[in-house]
């Protein structure tokens, strides 16, 4: 039946004008269903998506958490896949290990641990997934590779297991091999045996997080098949390879999107979801990212499926992707079943797809349809063949264990390109007399039929407005528990935590701990650790810091920079104004790049103390100043350095270094002062102009 001239102009979008024949399309479990659905999900990691996450405002920090995890309000997420920290760069910063050194554990560090008990405190029923992008350098005995002893990352991920369980009470549902890397057939055999002599059968294996390689060993190796439980590939462009699915095991995409969510990755996400299990038969999907919970000047800025990255002003943003995921997500659950191919599951004639899902007693169904553009749903990647989608008039026909369905519910999101958004609009009640609903659909729609009485879009009132990065900016870190991350900082290579200090003058200190170059997830070696704060178009700028150098396992030198124009993989690669000084050979280099090629000049430092150190550069236009102690160690014009970019400080090799007492300003908006008024512990300069 065609809805009443009330109900359309209610539904707006589930009208009845007519714009081509009308096609039907049958669902109808006579002829059996098709695959488990296995759910939807985010990836926080894969390079520290999540780090500014949790610096939020208590208030809205929840708030954002409700946005993804909360059940039947936003997101409503079913999966939530997490990086086991290698303590290495892995695209947006590093994740710190669980084990620095083979004789060191500690789970408390980093922010995965919190996250997903705030994930499992608003759901319950999330799964959980870790997987390794790094690993620390002693799992390879010296090498690159973390295979040559295969207990060695077998113990190392099962204590990540037990540990989530023991120290966080969580339980891993799922776990990896190495993400986008080789992967060792023995070594997932082992890994095996050891979570089941640990009493984790219940972990399931994921392999191997990368492309279709390992479906061969599995078809070939019955002892392997039986390892793996599910086959997980990233990025498939919704095509998986027959003799993936001649396995038996569940395929999953299990990283996809990785698109900046305005309302052409809102496309993507929404075609993704459906076309993953249509095309491919995929019956899970995992974003990468969970949340763009990073500078927006790093890599892949706002790939999350939604924006938080303003924790000083509490700013976020839920962008289309949270709202794409609702569709699917709030009228399913992990276990629900898709109908079969051709009988709920299909292509629309006009464009587009739809999917059918049953509940596990058979007693709910939820009808997922998508008409999404091609130019209004392009993914990062693969490319994406040419195709239309047209404005269509559709019927479904509920047969079998469905044709006694009388009512159901809609949902619809359109997806616009002029500065107005439709999405996740719940409708009127329909009513379905002899099993027939009849919709009208135009081009980037979502529309979801379900029997279903959930479904909320969820809302809060305006986050505040978004502000630039506060300066002056003071920070000792006497505020953080030991081991923690302290807010604001984005480290780039090698971990930065929050140690107490040996003497009493310092307090908390943040000490960079890694002692030996991890195994790499990056295609570059990355030797020097970094870790940035701030505003990237930060040109004028000051900042100061103390530093010492550890009397055992120390690194050879720090630094302090300025302007530096690169994150991620890249870091090695940074360029900016790097202020490098090293105690043993009493010498200081100023360089325009962090791996030290460019060099600018370089000297002794006549007042260099034991221990404790004072460093300060203020760049200026195209000035550069640099002391030690409040000692004028050198100046320079600058020649070709970039323009802008965040502060940094680190240190010139793995080992120990500490630093404390961040202070920086922006010296745009105070006067040019003696450096004895500019150290000052006010921490303020003389306004340029009095009010």
């Amino acid at each position: 039946m065609f809805l009443t001239p009330v109900a359309c102009c209610i539904l707006c979008y589930l009208c009845t004008n007519s714009y081509a024949e009308e096609v039907t399309y049958p669902v109808d479990d006579t002829s059996g269903l098709g695959r488990r659905f296995d759910g939807i999900g985010g990836l926080s990691g894969g390079g520290a998506t999540s780090v500014l996450l949790q610096n939020y405002p208590e208030q809205q920090r929840n708030e954002i958490l409700d946005y993804l995890f909360k059940p039947n309000f936003g997101a409503s997420l079913h999966l939530l896949k997490v990086e086991i920290g290698g303590d290495a760069q892995s695209t947006e910063g590093t994740e710190a290990s669980h084990m620095h050194n083979s004789w060191d554990e500690n789970y408390n560090r980093g922010y995965e641990w919190w996250l997903m008990k705030e994930a499992k405190r608003r759901n319950p029923n999330i799964l959980l997934y870790g997987l390794p992008w790094a690993w620390p350098g002693w799992i390879g005995n010296g090498t690159r590779d973390p295979y040559t002893d295969i207990e060695l990352p077998a113990n190392y991920i099962v204590k990540w297991v037990l540990g989530a369980k023991k120290y966080h009470n969580l339980t891993i549902d799922f776990i990896g091999i190495w993400n986008e890397q080789a992967y060792d057939v023995k070594y997932i055999k082992l890994l095996r045996k050891v979570l089941d002599n640990n009493s984790l059968q219940h972990v399931r294996i994921v392999a191997a997080d990368g492309g279709w390689g390992i479906v061969n060993d599995i078809n070939n190796d019955s002892d392997l098949a039986k390892a793996i439980d599910y086959i997980g590939v990233h990025y498939p462009g919704t095509e998986s390879v027959m003799s993936a699915v001649q396995t038996g095991k569940q395929l999953w995409s299990s990283e996809d999107f990785s698109t900046f969510n305005d309302n052409i990755g809102g496309g993507c996400w929404a075609r993704l979801l459906n076309q993953n299990y249509v095309n491919g038969r995929f019956t899970g999907t995992i974003s990468w990212n969970l949340i763009a919970s990073y500078y927006d000047a790093l890599p892949f800025a706002r790939n999350g499926l939604m924006t938080a990255n303003s924790p000083w002003s509490g700013s976020y943003v839920v962008n289309s992707p949270i709202w794409m995921s609702a569709h699917t997500t709030q009228f399913t659950l992990p276990g629900w079943k898709y109908m079969s191919h051709g009988s709920g599951v299909g292509k629309l004639k006009y464009g587009g797809s739809y999917v059918s899902l049953v509940s596990p007693d058979g007693k709910d169904l939820t009808i997922v349809i998508e008409t999404m553009s091609h130019d209004h749903s392009i993914c990062v990647r693969p490319p994406l063949p040419a195709y239309t989608v047209a404005q269509q008039n559709i019927t479904i026909n509920l047969g079998g264990n469905f044709a006694k369905i009388t009512e159901v519910t809609a949902w619809y999101s359109q997806l616009r390109f002029d500065g107005k958004n439709d999405t996740f609009m719940q409708k009127v009640d329909i009513k379905v007399p002899n099993g027939l609903i009849h919709l009208r659909l135009d081009v980037d729609q979502v529309v979801t039929i379900t029997t279903m009485k959930v479904g909320q879009k969820g809302r809060y009132p305006n986050p505040p407005p978004s502000k630039p990065f506060p300066v002056p900016y003071k920070e000792d870190f006497e505020a953080y528990e030991e081991v923690s991350h302290p807010n604001n900082f984005a480290q780039q290579v090698g971990v930065f935590e929050v140690r107490k200090s040996e003497d009493t003058q310092h307090g908390n200190i943040l000490r960079q701990v890694v002692l030996h170059s991890p195994i790499h997830w990056c295609p570059n070696n990355l030797v020097f650790p970094i870790n940035l704060i701030g505003n990237f178009n930060w040109t004028d700028i000051s900042v100061s810091v103390d530093v010492q150098i550890g009397k055992e396992n120390g690194t050879d030198g720090v630094f302090l920079a300025a302007r530096v124009d690169k994150g991620g993989c890249q870091s090695f690669y940074a360029n900016g104004v790097f202020f490098y000084i090293f105690p043993a050979t009493k010498m200081f280099y100023l360089t325009y790049d962090l791996s030290r090629t460019q060099l600018v000049a370089k000297g002794s430092i006549s007042n260099l103390q034991d221990g404790w150190n004072n460093l300060e550069l203020i760049v200026e236009g195209y000035q550069l100043r640099g002391s030690v102690n409040g000692q004028l160690t050198f100046e320079h014009a600058i020649d070709k350095a970039p323009l802008s970019g965040f502060i940094g400080i680190g240190t010139s090799s793995y080992g120990i270094a500490d630093f404390d007492n961040l202070h920086i300003f922006d010296t745009n908006k105070f006067t040019d002062i003696s450096y004895e008024e500019h150290i000052d512990e006010t921490l303020y300069f003389v306004p340029k102009h009095k009010p």
